[in-house]
């Protein structure tokens, strides 16, 4: 186990938007968190990342409570790939270097550098390495998104609907591209997602959050018609086709 959260609540003045969150990630999991909107998915990776403090509850990274940790030592441990970002005047090869910040002390090193073209190579960004941000197209800007959070080496990687802007092709490109980092690198993988088919499809764990608190978490065993219903108020199947499994509405 990697990270663990445990009681955790969160509210916005008098509005609660978190109560009693538990559930805990092991290392090489694809997590899902899933929901219909205002369920709370965006604002508990807020508290995962330490953007928002839980006004209750505890949440360990390695058995080490994350707020005690100093701002560099959270950024070493956690990647985070928020919903919305800022394509700023940088190359694809700058923007993904300053994955690198947390780890650099007096300069950028030949390992820095060497990180940096190795994943620029994993997710096929090679070529567009001297582009500037503002020329590319939004499939090719999330995967330097995720490319500079990879080059952190985190130990867990946070997203925030990775995929909601982009199209078929580049949605399993980058949900192939996250799965075989989480194996490879035997990192966390936690991913707020509304595409349920997706999540079947890539997650390994799931967490249902409903009314603001956890409704199920567990494996393939709690993506039943039965949950996915009482979750999202829509009577549903869960077919296999190819042998993949499959969200149909009734």
């Amino acid at each position: 186990m990697i990270l663990s959260v445990d009681g955790v609540e969160f509210s916005y003045s008098s509005r609660t938007v978190l109560r009693d969150i538990k559930f805990e990630v092991n290392r090489g999991e694809f997590f899902a968190i899933l929901g219909n909107n205002g369920a709370g998915k965006s604002t508990l990776l807020k508290c995962l990342n330490r953007i928002l403090k839980p006004e209750t509850g505890t949440i360990l990274i390695e058995k080490e409570d994350l707020f005690a940790l100093s701002p560099r030592e959270v950024a070493r441990r956690l990647g985070y790939v928020a919903q919305r970002y800022e394509s700023a005047r940088f190359t694809v090869f700058d923007a993904v270097l300053l994955g690198r910040k947390p780890h650099i002390k007096w300069g950028t090193t030949a390992r820095d550098l060497e990180i940096v073209r190795n994943v620029l190579s994993i997710l096929g960004l090679e070529e567009f390495s001297l582009r500037y941000l503002d020329e590319l197209s939004g499939g090719e800007l999330q995967k330097v998104v995720i490319a500079r959070a990879l080059a952190q080496e985190p130990r867990v990687l946070l997203l925030d609907e990775p995929t909601s802007n982009l199209d078929l092709k580049n949605q399993f490109e980058v949900l192939t591209i996250v799965k075989k980092a989480a194996r490879e690198r035997n990192i966390a993988v936690v991913v707020v997602m509304h595409d349920l088919n997706l999540a079947l499809r890539f997650a390994d764990k799931f967490l249902l959050l409903k009314n603001r608190t956890v409704f199920a978490c567990g494996g393939m065993e709690i993506m039943t018609p039965e949950n996915i219903a009482g979750v999202y108020g829509v009577r549903v199947a869960v077919e296999r086709l190819a042998d993949i499994p499959v969200v149909v509405p009734l």
